[in-house]
């Protein structure tokens, strides 16, 4: 399975866990609210469903909507398909989840798993921030060197265009930063007692999200920072 089929099944698990959806619905969210799958076709997604259902960790469900099955045999055309995951799909989806190691950190991935933060646990939502500010860390330290070793050599325009470059990692970096702090804070509190548990719980543990002091956090799917 190469990276990409790996981290779109992560988020196509994700988007159903929340509820069943129509294949037009999962791919209009899918290009909406990961970034990393804006150009994105269909002859991607359904091959990927497949594989999905034929695991188990999906099923094919005929939209049981009485106004929807009335209109398809007027019409004459197939009742639409909701994909639905399974327990199997879940626990399978909680797995990767728990997964932390370093392809979650890379900018492919990075922005879908943050997307998915919110049904984190705290604990893999700090190693995979402290690993993508790892990263990034070293990115900005190789830009820095070679822009010092070729800053002679380079007209305006491509001088500029490379500090925008660092601009936009440094950017990246600090609000990793804010972020990191805030998830430490959260550890930090009082544990809640069993109701503000299931509350919470139910809503999701979205941590200490920092409040943002202006302008808009950068985009994790952002590829200004590759």
């Amino acid at each position: 399975m190469s990276r990409r089929s790996g981290i779109l099944e992560f988020a196509v698990l994700g988007l159903l866990r929340e509820s069943p959806m129509h294949g037009y619905e999962l791919r209009k969210r899918l290009n909406t609210s990961l970034g990393v799958f804006r150009a994105f076709s269909y002859g991607t997604l359904y091959p990927c469903l497949k594989a999905l259902v034929a695991n188990g960790w999906l099923v094919e469900e005929t939209d049981s909507a009485p106004d929807g099955a009335s209109a398809a045999a007027l019409t004459g055309r197939r009742a639409k398909i909701v994909y639905r995951l399974t327990a199997a799909g879940k626990e399978h989806f909680e797995e990767l989840l728990a997964h932390s190691g370093p392809d979650a950190w890379e900018d492919e991935h990075f922005g879908v798993r943050f997307a998915f933060f919110g049904q984190t646990s705290r604990d893999v939502r700090m190693r995979v921030l402290e690993g993508r500010r790892s990263r990034l860390e070293e990115r900005l330290e190789k830009m820095r060197t070679s822009l010092a070793r070729s800053r002679e050599r380079l007209d305006d325009y491509t001088l500029e265009l490379q500090r925008h470059g660092m601009e936009s990692v440094e950017r990246e970096v600090r609000w990793l930063n804010e972020l990191i702090e805030s998830e430490r804070a959260g550890r930090d509190q009082r544990a809640p007692g069993p109701a503000a548990q299931h509350k919470k719980n139910q809503s999701g543990d979205t941590g200490g999200l920092p409040r943002h002091r202006g302008g808009s956090r950068p985009d994790p799917s952002d590829d200004t920072t590759t």
